[in-house]
């Protein structure tokens, strides 16, 4: 009788053990809901990527009103962080431990989220998509529960190092960008590049902080380098200020900025228009002004949500257009995951992509990743801006 009761204690234990496994999985999720957190600067000196967390919050409510996903509806849970990570840091406790999120997606900035990577792996909650492309993010053995949703930064001066190498290979290169790590992975990519050449070829670097109220006197700096290429690393705000010094300076090399910053919205307004024609940059996504894409079914769908339910659409606003491609993206994700919105399960699903299309994607443009590779963006088109848009370059 006593082994008996030792048996059934024994299984009874590890069957409230597994319960109590399951019940702590689906965190944030009910019969009809999952709860997802996020941290976005809606306020501070980045933001104007506050327009990707309305979007995001904009389109879930519009799925939510068709009936959500496999019957449950999305309660997007935005927070502003300041682009600051103590910040990051306060609002993403609150997300896990308050509001109780299934998992963080896409929430901006290099810093702010590394500021919080380690707490969100510790407490295994997925941080998926986060918006930062530093490669510290590809660390599926250090961090499985972390990965990043956008190109990553090396390879955007990978491409600037090949558009040189192509178009202009005795340039003199300055560099001028944001002193962490956001700014630092693009010059990395860049004379990894450049190889040998990078040595000859940089003439000049400067660097400058989140915080700065200008960056007048590095953009003089660089400029007296004597430079006829300047690459450009930083917020839209700072970034937009170097275009409009180097313009009165009289100074007209050949300008790239990353791609981060290229929405008209962003980066060309805040310089002017005119004085940001010529610049060049990198995409993945369609553009809502190219008229190539008009009669685009996926650029269609997406104008007539803007127009119907976006607060104030504006189709020159190109994080309206990435943050509906990232909502509806993880609208397509959650479908694969039949129902299953376990932590567990949503992240198999993030970590087995096979040539999936982002909506607004670019043609030829899939994402693919595996538990050993969390890169999920491998190349992007390089473009041009003519005064008024971005226009892709046939190369």
């Amino acid at each position: 009788m006593q082994k008996h009761l030792i048996a059934f204690t024994a299984m009874g234990a590890l069957m409230f053990s597994a319960q109590a496994s399951r019940a702590a999985d689906m965190t944030g999720v009910t019969a009809t809901e999952i709860k997802v957190g996020n941290t976005v600067p809606y306020s501070g000196p980045a933001a104007p990527y506050g327009t990707l967390g309305k979007a995001m919050s904009a389109y879930f409510d519009t799925v939510n009103r068709a009936g959500g996903v496999a019957g449950h509806k999305i309660n997007f849970i935005s927070l502003d962080d300041a682009y600051t990570p103590s910040k990051t840091v306060e609002q993403t406790r609150k997300l896990v431990e308050e509001d109780g999120v299934a998992f963080i997606y896409a929430s901006v900035g290099t810093a702010a989220s590394l500021s919080v990577r380690k707490y969100l792996n510790d407490h295994k909650v997925p941080q998926l998509s986060v918006l930062s492309g530093a490669s510290t993010w590809n660390d599926p053995k250090d961090y499985p529960y972390s990965m990043s949703g956008i190109a990553s930064y090396e390879l955007d001066g990978r491409m600037v190092a090949d558009y040189v190498l192509k178009h202009k290979p005795n340039a003199k290169i300055a560099l001028l960008y944001q002193n962490d790590d956001f700014g630092r992975d693009h010059m990395t990519g860049l004379k990894k590049a450049l190889g040998d050449k990078a040595g000859e070829m940089i003439v000049k670097e400067a660097t400058f902080e989140v915080s700065d109220p200008t960056v007048d006197s590095q953009t003089v700096t660089v400029q007296a380098s004597g430079a006829d290429v300047l690459y450009l690393v930083g917020i839209p705000k700072l970034m937009a200020q170097a275009i409009r010094k180097s313009d009165e300076l009289g100074w007209k090399p050949l300008r790239f900025i990353t791609y981060t910053g290229s929405p008209v919205a962003a980066t060309p307004t805040l310089a002017g228009l005119d004085r940001t024609k010529g610049v060049i940059s990198h995409n993945n996504l369609k553009d809502p002004q190219d008229p190539t894409w008009k009669d685009d079914p996926e650029m269609k769908g997406f104008v007539a949500w803007m127009n119907k339910d976006y607060p104030q659409p504006d189709i020159k606003n190109g994080y309206i257009f990435s943050g509906w491609s990232l909502a509806a993206s993880l609208v397509e994700i959650l479908k694969q995951c039949d129902g299953d919105f376990s932590r567990e399960n949503v992240m198999k699903v993030f970590t087995h992509l096979h040539d999936f299309h982002p909506p607004g994607g670019l043609p030829g443009i899939t994402l693919n990743t595996s538990p050993t590779n969390y890169e999920e963006f491998q190349v992007m088109r390089n473009m041009e801006f003519n005064g008024e848009r971005w226009v892709l370059l046939n190369e």
